[in-house]
């Protein structure tokens, strides 16, 4: 079991209403750390540690306003925001298509989604790491991005790969100042937002795809999130990691 030591530090979490965001925050709870959690879904019921300890925002990180009140929030409550992981995301089946034929507006939501509230939780995140003189990123790509695919979702994709770009220029840009970022890419995770495998028997067919012979599951996603956010990862920042079981081998 690898363990962590997040005591005394400050972590905002995105997408943590459940998956791999949710793995993310519980782990850092576990280890002694202090969470603040966002997400459009309701507060879990089943959340580890003390309640002094995590704060729940409920709401929409496309909204600037809401992204900066909440992370600011949580400096206020815990003395300090250390750590930043972009998890929350959305993958709408059916309507993110080609964009030979797909609407343009699920083009433009889809971006806001998935790469713009990126650069708002950022930009309200990093000022609190400079106070700090501490800081780590991690933001959530997919290896989708990094390959074709035959049923394309071309707007999470590119959007995606956007994220690493970002992920990248933050690194350069926050390096003299001790702040890390860095990105990971998911292969087949089962989590909500894989709605589509909905039966034991999908679950196992999509893992017949992977060389390990299996999806992951959001906690091996989140030891490797929390590891690059941890001191443990003191000396990498602008890698981008890929997490998928051999799936890009084949």
């Amino acid at each position: 079991m690898i363990s962590f030591d997040f005591s005394g530090r400050v972590a905002v979490v995105t997408g943590a209403g459940g998956g791999m965001g949710k793995a993310i925050a519980e782990t850092i709870l576990a280890a002694g750390g202090s969470v603040a959690m966002i997400d459009l879904k309701d507060e879990p019921a089943d959340l580890p540690g003390d309640p002094a300890h995590r704060l729940y925002a409920q709401g929409d990180l496309t909204d600037e306003a809401f992204a900066r009140d909440t992370i600011d929030a949580a400096a206020e409550r815990f003395g300090a925001v250390h750590h930043l992981a972009n998890v929350a995301g959305v993958l709408w089946f059916g309507r993110d298509a080609s964009l030979l034929d797909m609407d343009l507006g699920t083009w433009d939501t889809v971006f806001d989604i998935n790469l713009k509230s990126m650069v708002h939780t950022c930009r309200a995140a990093v000022p609190h790491m400079r106070k700090a003189r501490h800081g780590s990123m991690v933001h959530f790509s997919t290896t989708q991005c990094l390959r074709g695919d035959p049923k394309p979702q071309d707007a999470y994709s590119t959007a995606k790969a956007g994220v690493g770009a970002l992920s990248r220029s933050l690194a350069m840009q926050l390096a003299a100042e001790g702040i890390r970022s860095n990105a990971i890419y998911p292969g087949l995770t089962e989590t909500p937002l894989q709605a589509r495998w909905d039966t034991p028997e999908k679950v196992a067919e999509a893992g017949s795809w992977v060389p390990l012979g299996r999806i992951g599951k959001p906690q091996e996603l989140a030891n490797a999130a929390c590891f690059l956010l941890s001191d443990g990862a003191s000396y990498i920042t602008g890698i981008d990691l890929v997490v998928d079981g051999g799936l890009l081998l084949k």
